[in-house]
């Protein structure tokens, strides 16, 4: 596929104005002040793979209105000083996977914490294990629609909530730095990430690769491919309906999540990525730290001949290295 979208010399000045609602902050506080209230423990269980080099605990934590969320929290086999810690979600349709995939970041030093997505992880990979029990009014298939008429029943209001919630789990696991935590993921996750970066303070690092969920105007302009496809197809059936829906999507939007972000930053964009499109990532990441004291440090990526898969192993190389930069 072609490249589409702006050239390069204009992506690294895309700072478009993009919708924010007025009770932006108020609604996250509440938000989160809500969930925080339901607190329950972290549980633990042996995941039940012998590896050598690497320990594999199986987690639930409370996420949204305190229900249950499943995750996988490895780290080196014997390491016996707090260690910095990785927390991870998935793309788009993926789930926490298998315990056997999630070692990489154990076997570089590190605690690794990898949360499932609610409702998600039958698209592809090896599953979920997490329901979303809210239910939802006319949505288009996917998880882009459930609830998309209002921010307070929309479906990422919940997945947001499970991230930070994942931070907050992740500091009182056993073994892990609280002062060393850095939020990853790439497409939703990436996505995910960016807001965890508005939303949760005290990071060490943010990694948002190819990052999904950002400048939603600009995405349902210039591209219909899924998933903002399923936001097309649901504004084609429910006309009258767009101006509610692009109010919502405001209160989830990357780019203004990133603005209040305060930790260093390690974005990626693909020239070639019509899922994601790379203006609609240099939005989120020019826009990113524009409301902290200080703007942090930050780095973007740029895989000029990729699609959505953007760098794959060589940006897990790079991301390597930044975490190691930041962390030790």
């Amino acid at each position: 596929m072609p490249q589409f979208d702006l050239p390069l010399s204009d992506l690294e000045t895309y700072r478009p104005d993009v919708r924010e609602p007025e009770y932006f902050d108020e609604f996250w506080r509440q938000t989160l002040a809500q969930a925080r209230s339901l607190d329950s423990d972290v549980m633990l269980a042996d995941a039940g793979w012998n590896l050598p080099q690497v320990a594999i605990r199986d987690v639930i934590f409370p996420g949204f209105d305190g229900q249950p969320i499943r995750g996988w929290y490895s780290r080196p086999r014997g390491a016996s000083d707090p260690l910095p810690c990785i927390v991870e979600i998935a793309g788009y349709g993926g789930g926490r996977g298998h315990a056997l995939e999630r070692t990489f970041w154990a076997t570089a030093g590190f605690a690794h914490f990898f949360l499932d997505t609610r409702g998600q992880g039958s698209a592809w990979g090896n599953g979920g294990d997490t329901p979303d029990p809210v239910g939802t009014g006319p949505s288009s298939p996917g998880f882009m629609t459930r609830g998309i008429e209002d921010p307070v029943e929309y479906y990422y209001r919940r997945v947001y909530t499970d991230a930070v919630r994942a931070v907050d789990a992740a500091r009182s696991l056993p073994g892990v730095d609280e002062s060393r935590v850095i939020f990853s993921g790439a497409s939703q996750g990436g996505g995910v990430a960016l807001a965890v970066a508005g939303l949760a303070e005290g990071l060490a690092g943010v990694m948002a690769d190819v990052p999904f969920l950002c400048h939603f105007e600009r995405a349902l302009e210039i591209t219909d491919e899924f998933p903002y496809g399923e936001i097309v197809r649901y504004l084609s059936v429910q006309r009258p309906d767009r101006s509610k829906v692009l109010e919502t999507l405001s209160y989830f939007d990357g780019v203004n999540h990133a603005k209040r972000a305060t930790a260093p930053l390690l974005s990626s964009v693909a020239l070639r990525d019509q899922v994601c499109p790379p203006s609609t990532g240099y939005a989120a990441f020019n826009w990113y730290g524009a409301h902290a004291a200080t703007t942090p440090p930050k780095h973007m990526d740029v895989w000029p001949d990729n699609g959505h898969e953007g760098g794959a192993v060589h940006q897990l190389a790079r991301q390597l290295q930044f975490a190691r930069s930041i962390v030790g």
